[in-house]
């Protein structure tokens, strides 16, 4: 794989007569610099599309499902309105952790109630307002509704 392309890192799940532990023991967290958890009021609500040019993220299900649409920006003064946009499916249920390089912009939906996505950040708090990009949620015309 390249280095600026979207992958998931595949995780799993343990249970025995105590419970259960879900592990994604493949995701190398040495970069990570800080998390946060994000839970939609409801599931008509799109957040998006921001990017990241010098930022990378992970994202993990905590519960429910989330729907994550992905394009990789062109010119970070004007991005083609036109780029191919990705979409990927996060399942709770689906042990993965999905890795985004530097250069994409994101839109994510949850898919049922009370779904919650916890987010990693390679970088501090103090870098987000520094390397925070916006596009309205229609800008990226390929995006599916």
């Amino acid at each position: 794989m390249g280095i600026n392309k979207v992958k998931q890192i595949a995780g799993g799940i343990a249970k025995d007569v105590r419970g259960q532990i879900r592990f994604v023991n493949d995701f190398d967290m040495s970069e990570v610099k800080r998390f946060y958890i994000i839970k939609n009021n409801n599931t008509d609500l799109v957040r998006g599309w921001r990017g990241h040019q010098i930022e990378k993220r992970w994202f993990y299900v905590l519960s429910g499902k989330f729907q994550v649409d992905l394009v990789l920006i062109d010119n970070w003064e004007e991005a083609n309105k036109d780029l191919p946009v990705e979409r990927v499916v996060l399942k709770e249920n689906g042990l993965s952790v999905l890795a985004v390089p530097v250069g994409y912009a994101t839109a994510f939906q949850a898919l049922e109630e009370g779904s919650e996505l916890l987010v990693f950040a390679d970088y501090g708090i103090d870098n987000a307002k520094l390397d925070d990009h916006t596009w309205q949620l229609d800008y990226f015309v390929n995006r599916l509704d």
